[in-house]
């Protein structure tokens, strides 16, 4: 009997240290865990149970207790009963965290969309794509590459979700993950950031927007930052103070978490370098992005629908939709969603430097924009694009860039190979080899 005491007096006194220690990322914890039920659930149907034991499958956030109402389209998530957070789901706007000042019942704006579908094959419509042999791709190198990113059974080492490999615009090979298929949308995270950067060579290409001039903000017009241009912001080396840390109370989940306009976060720090000196990765700089972007319109509805009507309507991404902050602001940071297919268009459009079905979205000499390293990055980092100029994938070709995102979301763009490759999952380098993936997957396409 003493034992049992004994033990059940540690148990509590162990529960009760690590609330303590953790009670200030709580708010953190059951954000994070509202707000991936909320969009898991009605963006894609997941179930509370999918959800819990894959998206927030994370240290700390696997704390959270999580509940969906489905008549008001909501999620909870609390810790211990401590800190409940509440994210709403919105038909057009997807899903948001709110806090008790909300009003849920007032009207919004929703991005009108135009989902006209046709009888093209993929890429450019919805119909099945055409079988087609290639006679320089390996067929079984690249089957094998691909059945090899997935888990067997019940593993959890590589969490792939989905990988789709397109050739001169032609599915190679395509697989999903048990609970996954073509029509899933997934949270690209990261990704969307590469997306966000692409609206202002759709601006540059139409006159609209120049990126070599001081970026608009009235807060810097009188201090050093008054030097720091929307080039500087698209690389990712304005000099601002930020730190991009989700395994802590950090600007970057603060921000995602508890920030009502996320567009203000990186817009009031303060510079801690020179422009074009010091890269620093920074989630509050592709927000600040958005809010530049929304100041280029006469009014909100102009705003949420541009994102669509010049980009990812116009290259038939359907099933793609951006969610926005509590003060309508697209997380241009970090929630885009979309099929895997759809995902492979932005890619495929990229490839094609800006050309779909004849139409030139942005200039050709964009790519080469987002390709050219930025200073500080070795190689690594464009204009939010990720590259492989310094041979981070070693094994993988040198011309290769990509979007990325949080726990290994990836749009592989390989010119030189006429190729893009999608992978999906819940687990990025070095627990998941890219390198060994790009390697063979290349691999098995010769010339």
């Amino acid at each position: 009997m003493k034992k049992r005491y004994w033990f059940l007096v540690i148990a509590v006194t162990v529960l009760a240290a690590a609330v303590y220690i953790n009670y200030p990322k709580l708010d953190l914890i059951s954000g994070f865990a509202a707000k991936s039920v909320a969009s898991g659930h009605f963006a894609d149907g997941r179930t509370l149970q999918m959800i819990e034991e894959g998206d927030n499958d994370i240290p700390l956030v696997d704390l959270a207790m999580n509940a969906i109402d489905e008549k008001n389209k909501w999620a909870t998530a609390s810790v211990f009963g401590l800190k409940t957070r509440k994210a709403i789901w919105r038909d057009g706007l997807g899903a948001m965290l709110v806090d008790d000042d909300f009003d849920a019942s007032k009207p919004y704006n929703i991005p009108k969309r135009n989902t006209v579908k046709n009888n093209l094959a993929f890429p450019y419509g919805d119909a099945e794509p055409k079988d087609t042999f290639f006679e320089n791709v390996n067929y079984g190198k690249l089957q094998k590459a691909v059945d090899e990113a997935f888990d067997h059974s019940t593993e959890k080492f590589k969490r792939t979700r989905s990988v789709l490999v397109v050739y001169k615009d032609h599915i190679i090979a395509e697989k999903y993950d048990p609970g996954f298929n073509k029509k899933s949308k997934i949270l690209g995270w990261s990704m969307t950031k590469s997306l966000t950067a692409t609206y202002f060579g759709i601006l540059q290409k139409q006159h609209k927007f120049d990126i070599f001039k001081p970026a608009p903000i009235a807060e810097w017009k009188k201090d050093k930052r008054a030097k720091i241009t929307t080039n500087d912001l698209l690389h990712m080396n304005s000099g601002l103070e930020w730190d991009e840390n989700y395994e802590t109370i950090s600007d970057a989940t603060t921000m995602l978490f508890l920030s009502k306009d996320m567009t203000k976060v990186q817009r009031g720090k303060c510079a801690a370098f020179q422009p074009n000196q010091n890269w620093n990765y920074s989630s509050g700089t592709t927000n600040l992005l958005s809010g530049i972007l929304r100041k280029q319109f006469k009014t909100h509805q102009q705003y949420l629908d541009f994102w669509y009507s010049s980009l990812i309507d116009k290259i038939g991404m359907q099933s793609m939709f951006i969610e926005t902050d509590m003060s309508g602001n697209y997380v241009g940071s970090s929630y885009g969603w979309a099929t895997t297919r759809d995902w492979a268009k932005f890619g495929l459009l990229y490839l094609h430097k800006g050309n779909w079905k004849g139409e030139q979205l942005f200039n050709p000499s964009w790519v080469n924009y987002v390709t050219t390293p930025t200073k500080g990055s070795d190689g690594r980092y464009g204009a939010h694009f990720w590259l492989n100029k310094g041979g981070y994938y070693p094994d993988a070709p040198r011309d290769l860039y990509s979007a990325n995102g949080f726990q290994g979301q990836h749009v592989f763009i390989i010119p030189s190979k006429d190729l893009v490759i999608v992978r999906m999952g819940l687990k990025e380098n070095p627990g998941f080899d890219f390198n060994h993936f790009l390697k063979e997957i290349s691999g098995s396409v010769k010339g």
